[in-house]
């Protein structure tokens, strides 16, 4: 109970099955970064770095999802797992703001390859996968933020706190010296 006697309320943990899901997906999706990544890794002359985006986001998703699973499983980095998922999310976004650059700085391009300019030209299955794959991460973001106001909004703001004096009493320090 709070202080004005009405009790505090918690978010409750999203089901398993969506859990699930989104690791699913994120899997698939990287996946798919890495298969398209390397089949058109030669094919973008016009910024040849997509390909290279599209392989790097791979492996980074697929290490961001095994890091996430890591307390489920033997194997580990111990009581380090959080701060290696948080250096790997800190590369994530940098390397998600690079891509945007590569990928919207050549927006609206020529996908012929026997255009008159050699270097002008890029896969178009590479670049759309590559631009649908940046808009889709936004849509993502979009949702979580929703979804994040609709909670607080939801549970009108009452979400658990905890005080400084209640952190120190649960790590073990005291005051009392």
């Amino acid at each position: 109970m709070s202080e004005s006697g009405r009790p505090i309320r918690t978010l409750p943990k999203p089901p398993v099955v969506i859990l699930v899901c989104i690791q699913l997906f994120m899997t698939g999706m990287a996946f798919a970064q890495l298969v398209i990544g390397a089949m058109y890794q030669f094919d973008c002359p016009r910024q040849r770095y997509i390909p290279v985006y599209l392989l790097v986001m791979g492996v980074i998703t697929l290490l961001l999802v095994a890091l996430n699973l890591l307390p489920c499983t033997a194997a580990g980095f111990g009581n380090n797992s959080e701060l290696w998922s948080a250096l790997v999310s800190l590369f994530f976004v940098c390397w998600f703001i690079a891509g945007n650059v590569w990928i919207y700085s050549i927006y609206e391009h020529d996908y012929n390859k026997m255009t008159e300019d050699v270097g002008g030209y890029c896969n178009k299955t590479l670049y759309l996968f590559a631009f649908w794959t940046i808009n889709v991460h936004y849509i993502l973001l979009g949702l979580l933020i929703l979804s994040t106001c609709y909670s607080y909004f939801l549970y009108g703001g009452n979400f658990k706190k905890t005080t400084t004096e209640q952190t120190f009493r649960v790590v073990g320090f005291n005051d009392q010296t």
